[in-house]
């Protein structure tokens, strides 16, 4: 799940995972309130990862987390921040809610495509609770 308010963003992520040749499904929320919402829908299959920016109007993705980590259906879904932010306080608060990683959006489009690359090997590989 990708949970981006910025359409260019969310365009550049869908690219770089279609180049990488990950053929997840790929559900996409605005802001937290609708990641909520859509997590929450009854009979709803819970994404493997979450990739979550911070800066987003409505529920941005500090107040998500806060939510989502202290919701027993939601609290074990994997999260990484993928983000424009480099303020320390957001690290912080990231990491203090649970967060699998955080890493800053990079500008060049080579440079991104290897970081989902990572982390898609990562998640590849990791072995998460039933």
């Amino acid at each position: 799940m990708l949970v981006e308010d910025d359409e260019v963003d969310a365009m550049t992520v869908r690219r770089a995972l279609k180049e990488l040749h990950v053929n997840n499904p790929l559900a996409r929320a605005e802001n937290g309130e609708e990641a909520l919402a859509y997590l929450r829908q009854p009979g709803q299959v819970m994404p493997c990862l979450i990739l979550l920016d911070l800066n987003m109007p409505v529920m941005g993705g500090i107040e998500f987390l806060q939510v989502a980590k202290h919701d027993a259906a939601l609290r074990r879904i994997p999260v990484v921040v993928l983000t424009t932010s480099e303020e320390q306080q957001d690290k912080v608060a990231s990491f203090d809610l649970g967060v699998a990683g955080y890493i800053r959006k990079p500008v060049d489009y080579r440079q991104f495509v290897e970081a989902v690359r990572a982390i898609d090997t990562y998640w590849t590989l990791s072995e998460l609770p039933q």
